[in-house]
C-alpha cells in the first residue's frame, strides 16, 4: 500500500486541484521532492505551499499517521526536515524530535484504487492488462514499445562493451564469445558462453587445420567426452585431442554447465551447436572480420551459412542421428542470431569507435527482419499488439520479461496510463 502511495505522489494523480491539511490549510504541490529509496524521508527536496507560506523540505509517506512513532522517526534527526506527513489514515498527531507538530495530509485519490491496482496486477492475465491495451492510443503504445526496443538493445551492447574490457580490447575473442553465447539460443546462452570463456579462440585458431582437435577442445571442455554414449573411433580421437589441448594451453574446465535439454527438438541439441561453432573456427573465423562489413540483411545471413561434414554432418548428438545432411543453422535460428549476436556487437563497436553508420545499421536490421515466432509474440497480438519485425519482438520480450513478468506495471507507461486514469476517478483516501 505505502508503494502505492508513493507512486500516486510522484506522479501527482491526487484528485483535488485544492488539497488541505488535517487542520485545514490549503496545500499546493509546486515539486513533490525527488523519490528516495535508500534510507531516510520518501521524497528530497520538495516544494510545497502551505497555508500562504512557501515550504522547502521532505515528505514522508505512510499508510497510517502513527507509523512515524512505529518507525522511531520521532527519535531520528534525519526526519527533522520532513515538512509534510501524507497519510493514507489520520490516526494521530505527529511531530519532530524537537517536539514541533507536522503538517499531515490525508492523500486524496480515488476510493478504489488500491482495488483496481490490485486487479490490474494480479488478475492472472497475460498480460494483465490486455483487456485495456485496446483503450490505450496507438501513438503511446508504438513510442513504448520504441524505448523498449532500445533499452534491450543497450542491455546486450553492455555485455559486449563488458567483455570487450574483459578480453583486453579483443574484438575477435568478443565475437567468438557472443557467438558461443548466440548459439545457446537463450535456454544455453550462459552455458556457452562460459565454455567459450574457457576455451580462448587463440587456442583454437592455431589448430584450426584439424577439426578433431577443435571438436575434441571444445566438447571435451563441454563435458560431452567423459563418459559419451559412441565409443567410435573418431570419438576416441577427440579424447585424445582434448587431453593434448588441456596439456599444451592448461586449460580449465570449467565447473558444471547446467546443460538443459529436456523437451527439447533434436537440432537445438547443444551438441549440434558446438559442432557448429567448432565448423566456423575451422573455416578460418571470418565471422570476426565480416560482421563489420555488415550493410544489409544479405550480408547478415551470409555469416551463419554453414554446413557441416563429417561426423557431425548426420548427428544430432552421440546418439541421435539426422536422415541425411541438413544445414547446420534455419533460416529462423539466423534470424535469431543477427538479433543476439551481429546487431549488439555493430552497435557496440560503433559506440566505441563513434561510427554512427554502423549503429544505424544495427538498428535498421531489426527493423528490416520478420519478427520471432515465439510464445511472448503470439501473447501480444491476441491482446491487440501487431508485431511486424524485430525490433518490435524484442521490445515486446524486454516488456515481458522485465515488466510483466514481476509484475511492474508501476513503472510500465501502459500501466501507468491505465492507473493514472484510475487514479482520478473521484476523490476519497487510497
Amino acid at each position: 500500500m505505502e508503494k502505492l502511495m508513493h507512486y500516486v505522489w510522484q506522479h501527482k494523480l491526487w484528485l483535488q486541484s485544492d488539497m488541505t491539511t488535517v487542520d485545514g490549510r490549503r496545500v499546493q504541490v509546486i515539486d513533490p521532492g525527488l523519490h528516495n529509496s535508500d534510507a531516510g524521508p520518501d521524497f528530497f527536496n520538495a516544494k510545497l505551499q502551505i497555508g500562504g507560506d512557501m515550504w522547502c523540505g521532505n515528505v514522508e509517506i505512510h499508510v497510517k499517521a502513527s507509523d512515524w512513532y512505529r518507525h522511531g522517526h520521532d527519535k531520528d534527526m534525519a526526519y527533522d526536515s520532513v515538512i509534510l506527513h501524507v497519510v493514507g489514515v489520520d490516526d494521530m498527531k505527529v511531530k519532530r524530535a524537537d517536539g514541533h507538530e507536522i503538517a499531515q495530509l490525508v492523500m486524496p485519490c480515488a476510493p478504489d484504487f488500491s482495488v483496481s491496482y490490485d486487479r490490474l496486477v494480479n488478475n492472472g492475465e497475460e498480460p494483465s492488462c490486455r483487456g485495456e491495451l485496446h483503450n490505450l492510443p496507438p501513438l503511446y503504445v508504438t513510442d513504448w514499445l520504441s524505448s523498449l526496443a532500445y533499452e534491450r538493445l543497450y542491455q546486450k551492447v553492455d555485455h559486449v562493451k563488458d567483455l570487450y574490457r574483459r578480453l583486453d580490447g579483443n574484438w575477435t575473442e568478443v565475437i567468438y564469445v557472443m557467438l558461443a553465447r548466440g548459439l545457446g539460443f537463450g535456454i544455453n546462452a550462459d552455458a556457452f558462453e562460459r565454455l567459450a570463456l574457457s576455451a580462448p579462440l587463440h587456442c583454437l585458431m592455431k589448430h584450426r587445420d584439424s577439426c578433431e582437435t577443435v571438436e575434441g577442445t571444445l566438447f571435451g571442455q563441454a563435458g560431452f567426452l567423459d563418459n559419451p554414449p559412441d565409443t567410435s573411433f573418431y570419438v576416441g580421437r577427440m579424447q585424445q585431442e582434448f587431453a593434448f589441448m588441456t596439456g599444451k594451453f592448461q586449460l580449465r574446465r570449467p565447473m558444471s554447465l547446467g546443460w538443459r535439454m529436456a523437451r527439447m527438438r533434436p537440432q537445438n541439441f547443444p551438441h549440434r551447436r558446438i559442432a557448429t561453432l567448432a565448423a566456423m573456427i575451422c573455416r578460418g573465423f571470418g565471422i570476426a572480420a565480416d560482421i563489420f562489413n555488415v550493410r544489409t540483411e544479405t550480408d547478415a545471413r551470409r555469416l551463419f551459412d554453414i554446413e557441416l561434414t563429417g561426423y557431425w554432418s548426420r548427428r544430432y548428438n552421440f546418439t541421435s542421428e539426422t536422415a541425411g545432411s541438413v544445414r547446420a543453422l534455419s533460416q529462423d535460428s539466423i534470424t535469431v542470431l543477427i538479433i543476439n549476436v551481429v546487431v549488439p556487437v555493430l552497435y557496440a563497436y560503433g559506440l566505441t569507435f563513434d561510427d554512427g553508420d554502423r549503429m544505424e545499421t544495427a538498428v535498421e536490421l531489426l527493423h528490416g527482419l520478420k519478427a520471432e515466432a515465439n510464445t511472448i509474440v503470439r501473447m501480444f497480438a491476441e491482446a491487440g499488439i501487431d508485431c511486424r519485425d524485430a525490433f518490435t519482438s524484442q521490445a515486446l520480450i524486454q516488456l515481458r520479461r522485465n515488466y510483466c513478468e514481476p509484475r511492474k506495471c508501476l513503472y510500465c507507461r501502459l500501466g501507468h496510463r491505465i492507473l493514472a486514469s484510475r487514479a482520478r476517478q473521484s476523490t476519497s483516501p487510497v
